[in-house]
């Protein structure tokens, strides 16, 4: 059940991305997507990497940190070590930043091309243990789709 939907948000997503090389664009129709097709979700958006730090991009959800240090919460760790971080219960992260006090569980994804770090992928739940390694497989492959767009 998991996977058909994921694959028939990667259709989607491939006839959305064809022909448009906007990032901003991008990844805001991409947030919506995520947003309106995952289940269990509260949040799902973009965080861009500028002067040594993430700033808020195109998302979906409650208001959201704008700022993010590198190494500082989920984000900044996935951003800093440049690895997938999938994590079961964001209360139990060292050094979590709680932008929103219902999210529970969190997977973020960062975002490189030729070796150059461009942001992360982050998705919110309000459940622990919401995502998997299939959330990690599909989600990954949405990254991909997002570069070559780009």
């Amino acid at each position: 059940m998991k996977q058909q939907q994921y694959e028939t948000m990667i259709a989607q997503i491939k006839a959305l991305l064809e022909g448009e090389h906007d990032m901003i664009a991008n990844m805001a129709n991409l947030s919506a997507i995520l947003y309106h097709s995952l289940p269990d979700i509260n949040w799902a958006g973009f965080y861009l990497y500028k002067k040594d730090e993430l700033i808020l991009g195109p998302f979906q959800g409650k208001v959201a940190c704008m700022h993010i240090p590198l190494g500082k919460g989920v984000c900044g760790t996935c951003a800093k070590t440049l690895t997938l971080q999938l994590i079961d219960d964001v209360h139990s992260f060292p050094g979590h930043i709680a932008c929103d006090a219902a999210s529970r569980s969190e997977i973020v994804l960062p975002i490189i091309k030729e070796n150059t770090l461009l942001g992360v992928l982050d998705i919110d739940a309000p459940m622990l243990k919401r995502f998997d390694i299939t959330d990690a497989h599909y989600l990954s492959n949405v990254v991909k789709l997002l570069v070559q767009s780009l």
